[in-house]
């Protein structure tokens, strides 16, 4: 199979990289590098229906193949020629994936902590889209061959969508390498955008339909000449007719074998060339044995021929895959990258009020663009002017719109509804919530639960116990009746094909995830689905998780003399300027009436900097009193009675003021707390907050069990000791102030902020705010257990049937293809129950 990207077929017909059978016009030289083209050159690639000269085969096909990668966007935004290739045209297919220009749309640094990663300089992370995967089996190939190149560390395949998740060390492997071997072993590797995504699919399903349609009408015209065999046999025929209705029957079998059985034997292929064994190998010697034994049985005029099982074996098979991808693709697991949703352009304010069309790569912070009514965001932002509804479906699940004014926030990805908004840019590109999302789903895809691998490791071992009993059956059979030993060895190699358990685990939480993403929580690590139905107690963090993280300066108590509230507020809202802490968005209003230099955060104790060349701290009593140089009257150190969380404020002195802070509950917290209680599910609150509002807000709650004043160290120490007594822990926190114990926690749940999200390590995010997505996704992931047992107990009582059945010579091949897709079938479908799954009211 040709991997060539120039040649697969997979290039659009708008935008087709060919070369032009005329010269076209020169104009200042090859469109690609810049440099001279020769009188009469023919070199020339299609981009944007106009075709460009190019100076040399290198040059047409580099420019070739970002153009059917989808990638011609690169000429319109680069800012000065690239260099010419210097390889054979042969070896350059993969050559312009190497530009960093080119990379910048599907290849980004990677941040994460995985187990193998530390040791790579400068790794990243490139998501490709893989045509010509059949099977899960093809995943595990592509997995093996990838990890065989010295420089890739990680590699993670979704069957559904296509995609692969590359992590790979760019000073040891070359991007082009890896493209390189994907098609070495016959795949078909583009950049994974959201057009090459889209038109992968299409791809996928007119082949199928195609080769079933093949299948299908080959099968009807062979059963008509088989029926005519049978009744022949048993009735009387001419010597002279069946001879005839043998090669008509072979004429019309050969295209059913040859064309729409294509898939299973390069599959098959690919996997014994590299020396493995997939679930096609075992199909593929069903059918290639079958067809030429009836092949020799023809033209040498002896034995049985069986072209109406070979026929009709293939096509239940490809009906088989072809209701299992449409059922995929309809449950929308074969969604594309979120960060494929922005715009190509965006439209800036000038100084002078001007607007024009800019590329949003272009765009920076600071920065003002202008909104219209539909426009898709293209960078998070706050808004300066206009008020309007804003869609933010993409990123939190919730479909209703949400009303945006001046100070209001907007992220990338959202869809602007019914008026004209000025935004200023606070983020844009990799910087933005939407970027932070992807990744955070992209690490997940890395991440493989080890349900899944097991089930990988099981089949292929399966397989090979599959050819050694197909083999035994035949032994068996030639020595009882050695005219039916081919036949039974062929329905035992088909009937036993472990499609179903290889489908078991990953279709299950496929689904799950899916649906836990509309339900508001994004799992960002593999191993959330198996670890929630084994959580017994949940720990929350108060300020910012159980409460709406918007806290306000409710009051302010100046402790000394000269010392008035308004400076008091703004010596406080200097030290918070930098600090991402919820408490510090209640100080956000006066950030920029002083300036604090020297600024230092102490993990859940406080800040310290200098502002009008004195140290203040603000924070807990004990941490800013520990900065004052004499004893201090233990009155002033006693936090007010009034309702609120108060913070001192304090210098080298002592005390300077206390400021109290108000934060309400979320209106979800009760209701979670309530529904986790139904599950035997613990609640707990830790809280580093020392004032009477942990003991309110865990009453209001409904938490019985509470610890104030815990530091982080004081947090993980209790989540240990929860541990040591057997617990499994579910903790959570706000996703930076809380990382230590986040990451000793079986289970870590972050909410999502700008700030918090692109540094979080926890394993799921809480996309809405709705405590009630918590106990939900135990619910949900209690369901997905359920399914993944019934799939594999289906897949094995299947097998433990079907095998001794097919050893007895009681299925003949076309049933076993029926089985055999039937099972696989039935797995899919009641896996994809879990992405219409609904909560329980």
């Amino acid at each position: 199979m040709n991997g060539s990207l120039l040649n697969s077929g997979d290039i659009p017909a708008k935008k087709s990289a060919t070369a032009s059978s005329q010269s076209p016009a020169i104009e200042d030289g090859c469109f690609h590098c810049g440099l001279p083209v020769a009188e009469g050159s023919n070199y020339s690639v299609t981009i944007d229906g106009v075709d460009r000269a190019m100076c040399c085969p290198g040059c047409e096909a580099v420019a070739g193949a970002i153009v059917a990668g989808g990638l011609d966007n690169f000429y319109r935004f680069r800012e000065q020629n690239s260099e010419r290739p210097e390889e054979a045209p042969e070896q350059q297919r993969w050559h312009a994936y190497d530009l960093p220009q080119v990379q910048s749309e599907f290849v980004r640094a990677f941040s994460d902590t995985l187990p193998g990663v530390e040791s790579l300089q400068s790794p990243q992370v490139a998501s490709l889209l893989v045509g010509g995967i059949t099977c899960a089996a093809c995943v595990w190939l592509i997995e093996k061959q990838l990890l065989s190149l010295a420089g890739v560390e990680r590699v993670s395949v979704n069957a559904s969508t296509h995609r692969a998740q590359i992590v790979f060390d760019p000073g040891r492997v070359a991007l082009s390498t890896i493209f390189s071997a994907l098609a070495s072993i016959g795949y078909r590797p583009s950049p994974a955008t959201a057009a090459n995504s889209e038109r992968l699919l299409q791809q996928e399903r007119r082949a199928a339909i195609r080769r079933l349609g093949v299948a299908g009408l080959g099968t009807m015209q062979v059963m008509m000449f088989a029926i005519a065999l049978y009744f022949g046999g048993s009735k009387g025929i001419d010597l002279q007719f069946e001879q005839f209705f043998r090669w008509v029957s072979l004429v019309v079998a050969t295209p059913v074998v040859c064309y729409a059985a294509q898939p299973f034997f390069g599959a098959a292929w690919r996997a014994l060339r590299s020396g493995h064994l997939v679930m096609d190998v075992p199909v593929s010697l069903a059918i290639g044995l079958a067809y030429g034994a009836s092949v020799y049985a023809t033209v040498f005029d002896t034995g049985e021929v069986y072209f109406e099982s070979v026929s009709m074996f293939t096509f239940f098979l490809l009906l088989g895959r072809f209701v299992e991808m449409r059922a995929r693709h309809k449950a929308g697991l074969a969604s594309g990258g979120l960060a494929q949703l922005l715009p190509l352009a965006a439209l800036r304010l000038g100084s002078d009020s001007t607007v024009e069309s800019v590329p949003v790569a272009a765009l920076t912070e600071g920065e003002l663009i202008l909104l219209r009514p539909g426009d898709t965001v293209p960078v998070d932002g706050v808004v300066t002017d206009g008020a309007s509804g804003v869609d933010e479906s993409v990123l939190t699940g919730e479909s209703a719109l949400q009303q945006k004014q001046v100070g209001s926030l907007v992220f990338a990805g959202s869809v602007n509804g019914d008026s004209s908004l000025t935004v200023r840019i606070t983020a844009a590109g990799s910087g933005t919530r939407l970027s932070a999302i992807e990744k955070l789903v992209e690490q997940a895809q890395l991440d493989k639960p080890a349900q899944a691998a097991l089930a990988d490791r099981i089949a292929g071992r399966f397989i090979a116990a599959v050819l050694m009993i197909s083999v035994a059956a035949f032994v068996f059979w030639w020595q009882q009746e050695p005219g039916r030993a081919f036949w039974v060895a062929l329905s035992v190699l088909v009937v036993t094909c472990p499609c179903a358990l290889s489908l078991a685990t990953p279709a299950a939480l496929a689904a799950a995830t899916l649906r836990l993403q509309q339900l508001g929580l994004l799992v960002a690590r593999g191993h959330v689905l198996e670890a929630l139905p084994r959580v017994t107690r949940v720990i929350f963090d108060k300020t910012g998780t159980l409460t709406e993280g918007t806290p306000q300066l409710r009051a302010i108590l100046p402790l000394r003399e000269g010392m008035n509230e308004a400076t008091a507020r703004d010596i406080a809202a200097a030290l918070e300027a930098q600090n991402n802490h919820p408490l510090a968005r209640a100080f956000r209003p006066w950030f920029g009436n002083l300036a604090a230099s020297r600024l230092r955060s102490v993990t859940g104790r406080g800040v310290e900097g200098v502002c009008d060349n004195t140290v203040y701290r603000l924070g807990l009593p004990e941490f800013v009193l520990a900065l004052a140089e004499t004893s201090v009257a233990t009155a002033s150190c006693r936090a007010p009675t009034a309702q609120g969380q108060w913070l001192m404020l304090g210098d080298s002195r002592g005390p300077v003021a206390w400021l109290g802070l108000g934060d309400e509950l979320r209106p979800s917290a009760p209701d979670s707390v309530s529904m986790l209680a139904s599950a035997g599910v613990s609640a707990e609150l830790l809280s580093g907050d020392q004032s009477d509002e942990v003991p309110r807000i865990a009453e209001s709650a409904g938490i019985g069990d509470y610890r104030a004043g815990a530091s982080p160290e004081d947090k993980l120490r209790r989540l240990k000791a929860l541990q040591e007594e057997g617990e499994r822990v579910l903790m959570i926190g706000d996703g930076i102030n809380d990382i230590p114990v986040l990451s000793g926690a079986d289970v870590s749940v972050a909410m999502m902020s700008a700030a918090d999200l692109a540094q979080s390590r926890a394993d799921a995010i809480l996309l809405q705010g709705d405590l009630r997505a918590v106990p939900r996704a135990f619910a949900l992931a209690g369901k997905c257990r359920t399914i993944i047992r019934q799939n594999l107990g289906w897949a094995i009582l299947y097998n433990a049937l079907a095998l001794p059945l097919a050893f007895l010579g009681l299925v003949p091949p076309w049933a076993a293809a029926i089985g055999m897709s039937l099972s696989s079938l039935i797995v899919v479908i009641n896996a994809l129950r879990l992405s219409r799954w609904q909560p329980a009211h």
